[in-house]
């Protein structure tokens, strides 16, 4: 039985941005609804539980970044964050937030497609893996993609699992950002910038070590990258 297309969501004041990245993602064959401003965007979230939303940062009524927020605070849907602030402190703003890629206005239709697909084969969950890694206090379970910290759930979006799975399967093996870009982002990885694994190391710092500021299990070798302690 084939699978059910992808919905899209896709959140921007602009009706002509809206109608041309939709055209775009629905000539890929997707399923897209759109949304006009902040508080119309958690509600399409809510009422159409999109696989995806590509979701401008200036926005009426309630901005991208609080939007992002919100939706963070119950769903790990894959967000794509459309701005037209290409610094670097406004891509780990909504990288920090929980974004899943960021474009830069103005934009390609085109692009957008693209990193669309990139994302949603990156979230998708792959063929359950046997791996169970069992370390003091910490189960990374590549099966169930779960992650337990002293017997509790940890939530995780895929990006950060997938991430904590590269460092942790190798313990002691130092990977340097570019290396795990290629490794975790795949074939998004030539869009990314070597900040967006700064960022989510500092997630999963934040979610898994007792003092995020004083890490003990990945931790980081000056000039080299990163390491997982088993």
């Amino acid at each position: 039985m084939a699978e059910p297309p992808k919905t899209v969501l896709v959140v921007d004041d602009e009706p002509m941005v809206r109608e041309v990245v939709c055209t775009y993602l629905e000539n890929d064959g997707f399923v897209t609804h759109e949304a006009a401003d902040g508080v119309a965007a958690l509600e399409g979230a809510d009422l159409h539980t999109p696989d995806l939303i590509v979701l401008d940062v200036m926005l009426p009524e309630l901005d991208g970044y609080s939007v992002l927020a919100k939706l963070r605070e119950k769903t790990d849907v894959p967000v794509i964050l459309l701005t037209a602030r290409s610094t670097e402190t406004d891509r780990l703003l909504g990288l920090g937030l929980g974004a899943d890629d960021y474009i830069v206005k103005p934009l390609s239709p085109r692009e957008v497609a693209a990193r669309v697909r990139a994302v949603l084969r990156r979230a998708a969950p792959p063929e359950p893996k046997p791996q169970r890694l069992d370390f003091e206090g910490l189960v990374v379970d590549g099966s169930t993609r779960e992650v337990l910290l002293e017997g509790r759930s940890v939530s995780m979006p895929p990006l950060e699992f997938d991430l904590l799975m590269c460092l942790a399967s190798q313990p002691k093996t130092v990977f340097s950002r570019a290396e795990l870009l290629e490794k975790v982002w795949g074939s998004s990885s030539e869009w990314q910038d070597p900040s967006t694994v700064t960022v989510h190391v500092r997630r999963l710092r934040q979610k898994i070590e007792e003092d995020p500021d004083t890490p003990k299990r990945i931790t980081t070798l000056w000039g080299r990258g990163y390491r997982f302690e088993p």
